[in-house]
């Protein structure tokens, strides 16, 4: 089989088959529906439809052209650009990303004795224990950022060691 018979025949239902994998994990994806599921699959199938994509339009540049040469190929270009715009404006705004790492963040600049309560420990009790862990800590009132930057080491790791997991393995040993 050659190259361009392979195009001819397989471009549009490739394109076809990956572009519906891509609609139903898109619609999954906008709905919040089993996220974690859908999201690598919509990811990479969709980076894969663009190999039968090209196939697709290579096999059909003729008709394309002619799309082009009567102007009615740049209206929906313009239309689709111009509804993806307001999107890539506003990607930056608001809040975005991960919860999860917005919350170690603001941790990263709390005080040893404002995060007590939060690993089930006295500020003092704390403080011992990232003493006998190695890190250079004075006061609870010291910040994890204000630790980690003292000791040498990425804040998360300050705060992993406050955790009370690794408070009950550092007293068992």
């Amino acid at each position: 089989m050659t190259f361009s018979h392979f195009m001819h025949r397989y471009g549009t239902p490739l394109t076809a088959g990956l572009f519906a994998v891509s609609t139903v994990s898109g619609v999954a994806l906008f709905f919040h529906w089993a996220p974690r599921t859908f999201h690598a699959m919509h990811e990479w199938l969709s980076l894969l439809l663009l190999a039968p994509f090209v196939l697709h339009l290579w096999k059909n540049w003729k008709p394309l052209l002619a799309y082009a040469k009567r102007k009615t190929l740049f209206i929906p270009l313009a239309l689709s650009l111009l509804v993806a715009v307001p999107f890539a404006l506003t990607a930056g705004k608001g809040r975005g990303g991960n919860p999860a790492f917005q919350t170690v963040a603001l941790m990263t600049e709390a005080s040893v004795a404002d995060l007590a309560p939060v690993f089930h420990a006295t500020p003092d009790a704390l403080l011992q224990h990232l003493q006998k862990r190695g890190y250079k800590v004075a006061s609870p009132h010291d910040s994890v950022t204000t630790i980690a930057t003292a000791s040498a080491v990425p804040a998360t790791e300050v705060l992993y060691a406050m955790m009370p997991a690794q408070r009950n393995a550092a007293t068992k040993q």
